[in-house]
């Protein structure tokens, strides 16, 4: 392993400047310090860890709470390209990453107990259920912490923009003669309550009354009982035009349930889902769908980490809303309304 000592040497200097120059105080000059971090860069000098931990009293390592109820793991479709996202932002910046659940040292911990036994600098909660009391001591910890998808007075939030989704969903439903929308929305969360108010805010505004039946629920990224209230709303006696899903995966559900009946979207029965996940471009027809914008969300909830441990002083604690796109996709069909 190279030493500052050799490189001290090769750049005729001494330890103390090539430190500096590493380490980027400011009391050296420009020139000197390029021409030292190049010298090092071709030696292959790699800074030790342990001894810039030591002098930052940082580890340089973002904790990632993710826990996945479906057990889809980094398969999951939205969740996977946020993280991916998060993970390049972060290492672009010098911080590896952890994620911050499970068992250490032969014992369960919590949430809080993983993220100081792994020593992370901060941690983002990227899919947990948030109204746990780990989650929530987590929360109220001296930790750095982003949230994603989640408000917490006093805590930087990342979240996507779903009213605004959602309204740009029903206006072009709406615009494509639609009248008779159905909605099956996930669990109760924020993310769901949000686009819940939304859904009835703007077909309100448009002059439609959603029948109560037309409202059912279903778990997220559940194709099997997506599948289920899909035949339960094509049973009822006037049933919707257009149905409206919690997330793609899930429409991937209600897709086979309207074919298993000798139907067609959307010829017969009009679809939309929402996260615009790669595979909705390759379902026929292509998926009508509001894509998320899961880089944005990745690399600002990084940046905003980042910056909160890094200058905790002036890091702006707020929600930072991130806005989708509509993919209008062709499961749709245009009605005379």
């Amino acid at each position: 392993m190279v030493s500052m000592k050799e490189i001290a040497k090769r750049c005729n200097v001494s330890i103390a400047t090539v430190s500096k120059a590493i380490n980027d105080y400011s009391d050296i000059g420009e020139e000197t310090k390029n021409y030292i971090l190049k010298t090092a860069s071709e030696m292959g000098y790699l800074p030790n860890s342990s001894a810039r931990a030591l002098k930052t009293k940082r580890s340089y390592n973002l904790g990632v709470l993710f826990v996945d109820e479906g057990m889809s793991g980094l398969t999951h479709d939205y969740f996977n390209h946020v993280l991916e996202s998060f993970r390049k932002t972060a290492q672009e910046k010098g911080y590896d990453i952890t994620f911050a659940i499970g068992k250490d040292s032969g014992r369960k911990m919590n949430y809080y107990e993983h993220c100081r036994y792994r020593g992370v600098d901060g941690v983002v909660m990227a899919c947990v259920d948030f109204y746990t009391e780990e989650a929530q001591e987590l929360v109220r910890s001296n930790l750095p912490v982003v949230t994603i998808d989640h408000v917490f007075d006093g805590r930087i939030s990342v979240v996507s923009n779903n009213s605004q989704g959602m309204e740009k969903l029903v206006d072009y439903v709406y615009e494509k003669g639609h009248r008779k929308i159905a909605y099956i929305h996930g669990e109760d969360t924020s993310v769901t309550r949000a686009r819940l108010t939304s859904f009835f805010r703007t077909t309100q505004g448009l002059g439609l009354d959603i029948p109560e039946e037309y409202i059912r629920t279903a778990p997220y990224r559940d194709a099997d009982a997506a599948a289920e209230v899909t035949g339960e709303l094509l049973n009822l006696p006037d049933p919707p035009t257009c149905i409206f899903y919690p997330d793609d995966y899930a429409a991937f559900g209600g897709f086979n349930e309207i074919r298993e009946r000798g139907l067609r979207v959307p010829d017969n029965v009009s679809i939309v889902g929402y996260d615009g996940i790669t595979a909705t471009r390759i379902l026929e027809p292509k998926l009508t769908t509001m894509c998320q914008d899961t880089e944005a969300i990745g690399r600002i909830a990084a940046e905003k980490l980042i910056e909160l441990i890094e200058n905790p002083r002036t890091a702006l604690v707020d929600k930072f809303t991130v806005n989708g796109s509509l993919f209008k996709g062709a499961s749709v069909r245009t009605l005379n309304a």
